[in-house]
């Protein structure tokens, strides 16, 4: 079990499908802004937000980061 909260950062295991202007690479990086039943997450770069159930975000995830 992976230890997350609101306000973690977050990388998944399949990158999301908007481009990082800087690097020219998909983005990977969101941010946890709901925990409930479900997980509410929003992209850094384009501010897309998911909403997923915890047992498939639990597949999903690759890394937690502690910092932005």
């Amino acid at each position: 079990m992976h230890k997350y909260e609101i306000g973690s950062f977050i990388e998944m295991k399949k990158p999301h499908a908007c481009v990082v202007k800087k690097t020219g690479k998909k983005a990977n990086r969101w941010e946890v802004i709901r925990i409930g039943a479900d997980i509410k997450i929003q992209c850094t770069n384009c501010d897309h937000i998911v909403m997923m159930s915890r047992y498939d975000f639990e597949r999903k995830i690759k890394k937690i980061f502690s910092q932005p």
